[in-house]
């Protein structure tokens, strides 16, 4: 069975930190493939700044080739909406039966993990991966959620959008077609 981890996110725009993370946590987590699942809209937040989803999509594709291991999953967006995490879990079981799903997420997730859409049922049946941030401990560990040191980029979509619009650089922070598509087509200003 292939230990595939679930890295779901609006990814608005992906950066060079959530490349590196989904490296580190496939191998620190032991897992053989990470999905990075570009999600439409999160039932947990409210944007104004999001893109749709063939975009962000688009950018994800863009900066994952040649990453080995992990891959770009548009699975979500074909779901009904909100995308609640449980239901795209289900989903993903029952479509692939030769693979065990592995939930990755943030400590600041990790934090009101108990107000997602039946957050016990997750926990009950699969195994959940916390990667603590900035100086953040992680208050629930047992035999089905485990935390795993990340070496964390200090790069946030948020930030890379600011600075967007007030006409500073990017590309330090974005793989290159990623940052090169963003100003061919005018995104995010």
């Amino acid at each position: 069975m292939l230990r595939t981890g679930i890295f779901g996110g609006s990814f608005n725009p992906i950066h060079n930190g959530h490349i590196s993370l989904a490296r580190q946590l496939k191998e620190k987590a032991g897992l053989d493939e990470v999905w990075l699942m570009v999600s439409p809209q999160n039932p947990m937040k409210r944007s104004t700044d999001l893109l749709d989803d063939e975009k962000r999509l688009q950018m994800a594709t863009l900066a994952l080739k040649g990453v080995e291991g992990v891959v770009v999953s548009d699975y979500e967006m074909h779901l009904p909406k909100p995308s609640y995490t449980w239901n795209t879990l289900q989903a993903l079981s029952k479509d692939f039966p030769d693979r065990e799903f592995v939930l990755l997420m943030g400590g600041d997730n990790w934090a009101y993990f108990d107000k997602w859409y039946h957050y016990e049922d997750i926990i009950a049946n699969y195994q959940i991966v916390v990667y603590p941030r900035r100086g953040e401990t992680i208050p629930f560990r047992d035999g089905r959620v485990m935390t795993v040191e990340a070496a964390l980029l200090d790069i946030s979509s948020t930030e890379i959008r600011q600075r967007i619009k007030t006409g500073k650089g990017i590309r330090r922070m974005v793989p290159k077609a990623v940052a090169d598509l963003i100003l061919k087509e005018k995104l995010y200003v």
